[in-house]
C-alpha cells in the first residue's frame, strides 16, 4: 500500500519525511519505505474571482454577485496590467495530482486550524481526487509529537464540521468583499476595497482618531498633602477635581489652616495574584508589540519559524490552557529548559474545558539553535511566560488610607510585597509595568501602623494642574485587544474572556488583516501608533454608518463560524444570513450614488478656464495643457473646500491651526497663492513668506 502525506510547507514535509522513512528525494516529493511525501505552498487553489463568472464590467444591476456553485483556480499573480495562473503553483499542483493517483490513501499534514484543512480540502476537489484520506493533528513538530500522531491518525469526518467553518468564512469574504467593493466603486465613481474583517477595523481606527483628534483637553485642579508615620512619608491626594484654580486655591488656604488631618478609614489586605495565563496568538502579539515593538505580522511570522524549527508549538492557537495530560509533562519541560520549581506547580492555565483545536504556545523542550534575534527575543518571552505559568502566586499586602480636614477627602495608597512567587522570574520587568499601572501607589518594604480616628500632623500642601486626556490612539497591541473584542469596550475580566469568542477575525488572521489595511494605504503606522490615511478617511466618512462597518455585527459572524466548527450550526444557516447581508450593504452602497456632493469648479488662476476641480487628496485645473495643482494635505492638515474656495478666489486662506513643521513642531499660518501659482505661508504679525509647497 502507498500512502501520499500532504504537508503545508517543504520544510514540515521534510520533517514527517525523516519520522516516516522517505528519503529519496524527487523534484517536488519525497518517497521511501511506502510513503510519498509532498506539499502545497500555501493557498494553491483559491475562490475564482467575478470575471470568471461573466461579470468583468462593474454595473450596479448586476449587484449583488452570489455563485452557486463557486468555481475555483490557481493562485493568480499579477504580471503587467493582468493576473496569471501562478507557474510554480501550476507546477506543484501537477505534483500533487501524481502523488495522489499513486496513491492508496492520504494522510492530510497541513496545519492543524481551520485554514490548513481548507488549502488541503480545496486541492483534494480542485483535483476532483477521491483517494481515502485521514488527518495527522498535531500542536508540535518534534520528533516525539509526529509519531504519536502518525499512532492517532484521525478519520476526515471528525475534522468535517471544520472545513465547512473553513469554505463558509472564504466564501463569505468573498462575497462581502467582492459585492461591497463593486457598490462603492459604482457609486462613488472610483476604486474602493471593502471587506467583511477589514471595513470594521478600519472604522475603529478611525473613530479613535477623530476622538483623539478632537478632543478638546479641559484643566482641573488637585490639592495633596504631605504627613509622616514612623518615618515614612504619606503623600495623600484629594479627591476632588477642582474645574477653576480659584476654587481649588481657596480649598487650599482652608487646608493650610489645618495643622493635621483626622484617619477616616483604613483598609489592609493580604492577596494572593495569580500568574498571567500561558500566551495563544493573540496574547503574544499584544506583548511583543508592547515590550519590543514588533508588529502582529512579524510575531505571526517569528512564532511560525520557531515552530517550525521544533522549539515551540502550533502558533495560530486561540487558546491560553493547556490539557491535564500536557500538564504531566510540564515538570520535564521545565527541567529541558534548565528550570526547576521547588513548589507544586501552579495550576492556573490548566483547564481541558477552555482548550480548543490546540493548546497554549510552549516550549518544546528541544534545544533552540542557529536563531536570529528577533527568534531568541520571541523565544524567551514564550519560555518566561511558562515559568512564570507554573511558579507559586505572587502574594503581596495593600493598603489605603482615607483623610479628611472635615470638608475633604485625601487618598493614600501602598503595598509591600510578602513573596514575589511568579513575578520573581521578571522581576525588574513586572516591578515596571506596576508602576505604569497605578504611579499613585507607593511600593514600600513595611507598611506604617496607621489607625483610624487617629490625626497626623500635615507636613506640606501642594495645588497640581492637570489636563483631561482623550483616549489614546491604538497601538498595535491595543487594536488587537479591540479586534479581540469586536470593538468594545470591556473592563470587566469574565466579560472580556466571553467576547472573545465574538471578536473580528480570528488569532491567525488579524495581523493579516492590519497589513492589508497598510498596504491598501487605509491605515499607517506613525511611530508606535496606528493612524488611518486620508484614504482611510475618507472611506470611513462614506461607510462608518452602514452595516459593512459594524465590528459587534461582523463579530457575530465569527461566533456563527465557531458554532459552525462546534457542529452547533449547518453552513447553510450561515450562507443564508450572509446572502441577505450582501443584499443590504449593496443597496447602502449603491444608494450613496445620489447623496454624492458635486463640487462647484472655479476659474483656474493660471489658464483662465472655469476648470479647476476639487478631489479628495488634489485641486487641480481639468485643462490637459494646464497643470496647475493644490495639494490638499499641507503640513499634515487637510484643507477644506472652503479653505481651496478661499486660496481661488482671493488669493489666501483664513489663518489654519495647528501646522506641523519638518521639525515637529506646530504653528498657525496663512496659506497664499503666489504669482507663480506656488503656495506659500503668511504668518501673523511678521513680515516675509515662508515657502509652502
Amino acid at each position: 500500500m502507498t500512502t501520499c502525506i500532504i504537508a503545508e510547507k517543504p520544510s514540515v514535509a521534510r520533517d514527517i519525511a525523516r519520522i516516516v522513512g522517505a528519503n529519496s528525494k524527487q523534484d517536488g516529493y519525497l518517497e521511501g519505505n511506502g510513503y510519498i511525501v509532498t506539499w502545497a505552498m500555501g493557498h494553491l487553489i483559491t475562490l475564482a474571482m467575478p470575471e470568471a463568472y461573466g461579470y468583468a464590467a462593474y454595473k450596479a444591476e448586476d449587484l449583488p454577485i452570489r455563485p452557486n456553485p463557486f468555481q475555483f483556480v490557481v493562485r493568480q499573480v499579477r504580471r503587467d496590467k493582468e493576473y496569471i495562473s501562478d507557474p510554480a503553483a501550476l507546477k506543484q499542483l501537477k505534483v500533487i495530482r501524481s502523488c495522489f493517483n499513486k496513491a492508496d490513501r492520504i494522510i492530510v499534514a497541513t496545519d492543524a486550524g481551520r485554514e490548513g484543512e481548507l488549502i488541503f480540502r480545496y486541492i483534494y476537489q480542485y483535483l476532483g481526487c477521491r483517494k481515502p484520506f485521514e488527518r495527522l493533528w498535531i500542536s508540535s513538530l518534534t520528533d516525539k509529537a509526529i509519531r504519536e500522531g502518525m499512532a492517532n491518525l484521525k478519520p476526515r469526518s471528525h475534522y468535517d464540521n471544520l472545513y465547512y467553518s473553513a469554505k463558509a468564512r472564504s466564501e463569505a469574504d468573498w462575497l462581502v468583499g467582492i459585492n461591497a467593493s463593486r457598490a462603492l466603486s459604482i457609486a462613488r465613481r472610483g476604486g474602493y476595497s471593502l471587506g467583511r474583517v477589514q471595513t470594521p477595523t478600519l472604522a475603529m481606527v478611525c473613530r479613535r482618531y477623530i476622538e483623539n483628534r478632537d478632543f478638546s483637553s479641559v484643566p482641573y485642579w488637585k490639592l495633596s498633602v504631605l504627613m509622616e508615620k514612623e518615618g515614612v512619608s504619606l503623600k495623600a491626594v484629594g479627591n476632588t477635581d477642582y474645574e477653576d484654580e480659584a476654587s481649588a486655591q481657596t480649598a487650599l488656604a482652608a487646608l493650610r489652616s489645618q495643622s493635621r488631618l483626622k484617619v477616616a478609614s483604613v483598609a489592609r489586605k493580604v492577596g494572593h495574584i495569580a500568574p498571567p495565563l500561558l500566551y495563544d496568538l493573540t496574547a503574544l502579539q499584544k506583548e511583543a508589540n508592547r515590550r519590543h515593538g514588533f508588529s502582529a505580522d512579524k510575531t505571526l511570522s517569528i512564532a511560525q519559524s520557531l515552530y517550525e524549527k521544533k522549539i515551540t508549538t502550533y502558533p495560530r492557537t486561540g487558546s491560553r490552557y493547556i490539557s491535564e495530560d500536557v500538564f504531566e509533562e510540564v515538570p520535564v519541560l521545565l527541567r529541558k529548559i534548565g528550570k526547576t520549581l521547588s513548589n507544586s506547580l501552579n495550576r492556573h492555565s490548566v483547564d481541558n474545558a477552555k482548550i480548543t483545536d490546540h493548546h497554549a504556545i510552549i516550549p518544546t523542550g528541544e534545544t533552540p539553535s542557529s536563531l536570529l534575534a528577533d527568534e531568541v527575543t520571541v523565544y524567551q518571552m514564550v519560555v518566561s511566560r511558562f515559568i512564570e505559568a507554573f511558579s507559586p502566586d505572587s502574594e503581596e499586602e495593600r493598603m489605603q488610607v482615607w483623610f479628611t480636614d472635615g470638608t475633604n477627602a485625601f487618598t493614600w495608597k501602598a503595598c509591600r510585597q510578602i513573596f514575589l512567587g511568579w513575578k520573581a522570574v521578571q522581576k525588574d520587568k513586572a516591578t515596571e509595568a506596576e508602576k505604569k499601572e497605578d504611579g499613585d501607589e507607593q511600593v514600600l518594604s513595611s507598611l506604617p501602623n496607621v489607625a483610624e480616628g487617629e490625626y497626623l500632623p500635615v507636613l506640606d500642601t501642594e495645588i497640581t494642574e492637570h489636563k483631561t486626556k482623550p483616549k489614546p490612539l491604538y497601538t498595535e497591541a491595543t487594536l488587537l485587544s479591540a479586534m479581540e473584542n469586536a470593538g468594545r469596550e470591556v473592563e470587566d475580566a469574565e466579560s472580556k474572556k466571553a467576547m472573545a469568542e465574538c471578536g473580528i477575525g480570528t488569532p491567525a488572521t488579524r495581523a493579516n488583516i492590519i497589513e492589508t489595511l497598510i498596504l491598501r494605504d487605509y491605515i499607517r503606522r506613525e511611530k508606535k501608533t496606528i493612524v488611518p490615511t486620508e484614504k482611510g478617511l475618507a472611506v470611513y466618512e462614506i461607510v462608518k454608518d452602514k452595516k459593512i462597518a459594524n465590528a459587534e455585527m461582523t463579530g457575530s459572524w465569527e461566533q456563527a463560524l465557531a458554532a459552525i466548527e462546534a457542529g452547533q450550526m449547518p453552513a447553510d444557516k450561515f450562507a443564508q444570513g450572509i446572502n441577505s447581508y450582501v443584499g443590504t450593504i449593496c443597496e447602502e452602497l449603491l444608494s450613496l450614488a445620489s447623496e454624492q456632493k458635486s463640487y462647484p469648479t472655479y476659474r483656474c488662476p493660471k489658464c483662465g478656464s472655469e476648470s479647476v476641480g476639487i478631489y479628495a487628496k488634489v485641486a487641480k485645473c481639468r485643462n490637459k495643457d494646464c497643470n496647475f495643482h493644490i495639494f490638499r494635505e499641507v503640513c499634515g492638515t487637510m484643507l477644506s473646500e472652503d479653505n481651496i474656495r478661499d486660496l481661488l478666489t482671493t488669493g489666501r486662506t483664513p489663518i489654519l491651526n495647528g501646522l506641523t513643521s519638518k521639525a515637529g513642531k506646530k504653528f498657525n499660518a496663512r496659506l497664499v497663492l503666489n504669482e507663480d501659482y506656488t503656495t506659500s505661508f503668511e504668518f501673523e504679525n511678521k513680515k516675509g513668506k515662508q515657502r509652502g509647497r
